[in-house]
């Protein structure tokens, strides 16, 4: 009960600092927008807006990236389709580990564009770059970001494409505050995700979110949601905007 009580006060906190909150200004520093509690497997004990966060994947787990099954259970054809990827854009692939989709949306945005492929272990940086050479795929930048920061240029991105790597931010508001600034206005950010809701997706707990959470966890943004691709075998597409000068929706909208 205790732990109860203190997710509901914590979860008060943050819509009363959501709230006030305005695009563009420094960062705040995000006291009790996070709780520790219970850890369970695969996650690390650490709660945001009722959510425990994911441990995120190592290098060593690359090879899985790249496996010859993904391309029937994620349909990758289908997400690029969903992200409508013009020649030219500036896209960035937050946690983009070996390069899977930095590859494909370096083809669709040509020598005029620019991929941004980040991730927080430089091993996986290693082997953006070796893939990347060997698609002869150039217009790419790879970047090392922290767990706070994705160290990206302000205003330059047109869009930010999240695939199955949002849950496990173990600082969600900060980085969601960097990668918005980062966004042109009216840039989108594409945060897929494993269906939490069917349970039939055979991938683990802590690896999945409902749309409902996502949705909620956004409110915390300037972003307004735009549209969910639901043709994915097994994930959402959730799809948002990035506002003008206006503040973001309060949580308990």
């Amino acid at each position: 009960m205790q732990y109860h009580h203190a997710i509901k006060a914590a979860t008060a906190l943050l819509l009363a600092f959501c709230s006030s909150f305005v695009p563009g200004q420094t960062a705040i520093a995000a006291v009790g927008l996070y709780q520790p509690g219970v850890k369970t497997p695969n996650g690390i004990g650490k709660y945001y807006m009722g959510r425990e966060l994911a441990h995120y994947m190592s290098h060593r787990g690359a090879p899985w990236l790249e496996r010859n099954e993904r391309e029937n259970e994620e349909r990758p054809d289908l997400l690029m389709k969903a992200l409508d990827l013009k020649p030219g854009m500036h896209v960035a692939d937050i946690g983009c580990g070996s390069g899977y989709y930095s590859r494909r949306i370096a083809e669709a945005v040509g020598t005029n564009g620019v991929v941004y492929g980040v991730d927080i272990q430089k091993e996986m940086l290693a082997i953006l770059h070796r893939n990347m050479a060997a698609n002869n795929l150039t217009n790419y930048l790879a970047v090392l970001g922290t767990a706070t920061d994705p160290m990206l240029p302000v205003a330059k991105l047109d869009l930010a494409l999240f695939v199955d790597v949002y849950h496990e931010f173990d600082h969600p508001f900060e980085m969601m505050q960097k990668i918005c600034a980062a966004l042109k206005p009216g840039g989108r950010i594409v945060l897929v995700e494993y269906r939490m809701e069917d349970p039939r997706v055979p991938i683990k707990l802590l690896h999945k979110m409902t749309e409902a959470q996502v949705k909620k966890e956004m409110k915390a943004q300037p972003l307004r949601h735009v549209q969910t691709v639901t043709d994915l075998p097994w994930q959402h597409v959730i799809i948002f905007e990035k506002l003008g000068a206006q503040t973001p929706e309060s949580p308990n909208n």
